[in-house]
């Protein structure tokens, strides 16, 4: 019988719930056991695929072409394991799905109601996880915070989960604050202390306390929430803040908590095997170097919106030994003639133009990787970052001065960048890209070819327009190689300039399958490029 992880929090968002339920998940995998992740988000929005990245951060896009949640990416992150659709839901999808079943005649006539129809739907998620997976145990975070009003749904189908399934089956895990009150100078309870108040009246009892302070709390403050939260002492686990989160598994393997879930679970205490994960912590606290990489974006200012983007650079960063130190630049502050390239690229090492949707910002973008590749410096493009790097080139090097996208400009005589055919007739925004892993086969003797050292290649996709056949000929005559391409649909999927030292650009998303321990092989080889210059 699958077993299950609930991860709540109380009293602010931001206290690393996704950190502390992907260290469980790290936890209880390194002791052998088969462990699967899965966020529940309370907003009305089916997913975060249309919503803006400066509110909602990044979209993380999953192997069978799901649009989630970032937390998601540090969930792949730290325990290595492909996420599938059952790995993000939101109100929205239970919403819609009871709606559309009710519409179906599903119900037979009754009144629809929250319970149990809506916390049904909730609980047939967290099972559906459990089954598709074939995971030993399932974690779920509960997104936002106890007492929310629109979560209060999925905390409801959580206790009928608990009932259903017993204690054995289950585990509670409550993220909560204590924080330091300058003056007094001492830690508080009480926030704790109302927050599981909340949380049992909903039904729920927490197995375990996750008590985000500065540091440790101590035996006196554990007692006080041990009483109060009736909680043994020894399920009371302090989250201290750190300079590296990869020690924070290691933190919570200190107090216990995967050993207490598994006596819970009457699961086996098998022995840990962590010794991967501290080799990672040791080298991120020890780097040697640091360089600078300029990454050019139009949401520079919530970092968020490029989260996979930077780890991926950092995990190269960790495989050479360097910190790598990003030089966030506003594309749209480029556009400026005022503006001085060679100033504000002088200590980059390297030039990056992630994904992203719309014109604002595009002609910036365009500058940068113009400067890149008149300058030598080693150049990496994602998605929207490679559909400019052509359009940088036919203008440029071919000709082709008004070369443009028709997402931009849809009535311009050169699309360089276009709609696929099938793709011109969707209305509906969401879900409607091309999404998940597509196949590429990779041409022999290419930088792309040496990344990767093989032919075929899976990666995640999230992007509606094409490069434009109709100009490869043109472009391939001046230079430009075609090095990976989806020959089911004979869509170019990499880019690269052999006359250049490093200049490789990809319509995927490699950042979704890089790892701390195991970089993703354009970020690798592109450090290493920006090491080497």
């Amino acid at each position: 019988m699958t077993k299950y992880v609930f991860v709540t929090g109380g009293v602010v968002s931001g206290l690393g719930k996704g950190i502390t339920a992907s260290s469980i998940a790290l936890l209880l995998k390194s002791r052998g056991y088969k462990v699967f992740m899965q966020k529940f988000d309370p907003y009305f929005n089916v997913d975060p695929g249309t919503m803006n990245p400066i509110q909602h951060g990044e979209v993380f896009v999953t192997y069978d072409g799901h649009e989630t949640d970032l937390d998601l990416g540090h969930y792949e992150r730290f325990i290595d394991e492909e996420l599938n659709f059952t790995s993000n839901i939101t109100s929205g999808k239970i919403y819609k799905s009871v709606i559309d079943k009710e519409r179906h005649g599903d119900y037979l006539g009754a009144t629809v109601q929250m319970v149990p129809h809506i916390t049904n739907e909730i609980k047939n998620k967290v099972y559906e996880a459990g089954v598709t997976s074939g995971a030993d145990i399932v974690i779920t975070e509960i997104g936002g915070t106890v007492g929310d009003i629109e979560s209060q749904s999925f905390i409801e189908a959580l206790r009928q989960i608990q009932y259903e399934k017993g204690s054995t089956n289950t585990f509670f895990v409550h993220c909560t604050l204590v924080p330091f009150i300058y003056g007094s100078n001492e830690l508080k309870t009480k926030p704790t202390q109302n927050s599981v108040k909340d949380l049992r009246n909903m039904g729920i009892r927490p197995d375990a306390l996750v008590c985000r302070a500065p540091y440790d709390t101590g035996e006196s403050i554990k007692n006080k929430l041990s009483l109060f939260c009736s909680v043994p002492v020894s399920n009371v686990i302090d989250s201290i803040d750190v300079k590296n989160i990869y020690e924070i598994p290691i933190n919570y393997y200190k107090q216990k908590i995967d050993e207490i879930i598994l006596k819970q679970f009457e699961l086996p205490i098998k022995k840990a095997n962590l010794t991967y994960w501290e080799n990672l912590i040791d080298t991120v606290n020890n780097l040697k170097g640091e360089i600078e990489i300029a990454l050019v974006g139009k949401y520079v200012e919530l970092h968020d919106a490029y989260i996979s983007v930077a780890e991926s650079l950092r995990h190269a960063g960790y495989k050479y030994n360097v910190k790598i130190n990003i030089n966030w630049i506003d594309s749209e502050e480029l556009e400026s003639d005022k503006k001085n390239l060679k100033e504000v690229f002088k200590n980059s090492n390297g030039i990056i133009v992630p994904g992203g949707f719309g014109s604002r910002g595009i002609e910036g973008k365009i500058k940068a990787i113009k400067y890149a590749r008149e300058n030598n410096i080693p150049f990496l493009g994602i998605c929207l970052g490679m559909q400019l790097a052509v359009i940088e080139f036919a203008r440029n090097v071919c000709g082709i001065k008004d070369a443009s996208s028709t997402e931009f400009d849809s009535t311009c005589e050169n699309p360089i960048i276009d709609l696929m055919a099938d793709q011109k007739s969707i209305v509906n925004m969401g879900g409607t890209l091309r999404l998940g892993n597509y196949e590429c086969t990779i041409s022999k003797g290419t930088l792309a070819a040496k990344d990767y050292n093989t032919d075929k290649i899976l990666e995640r996709h999230r992007h509606r327009y094409e490069f434009n056949n109709k100009y490869k000929e043109i472009l391939e005559k001046k230079g430009m190689v075609f090095s990976g391409i989806n020959e089911k649909a004979n869509l170019v999927e990499i880019i690269e300039l052999p006359s250049h030292k490093h200049f490789i650009a990809c319509q995927f998303h490699p950042e979704f399958k890089s790892r701390p321990t195991r970089p993703a092989p354009l970020f690798d080889s592109f450090i290493k490029a920006s090491l080497d210059k």
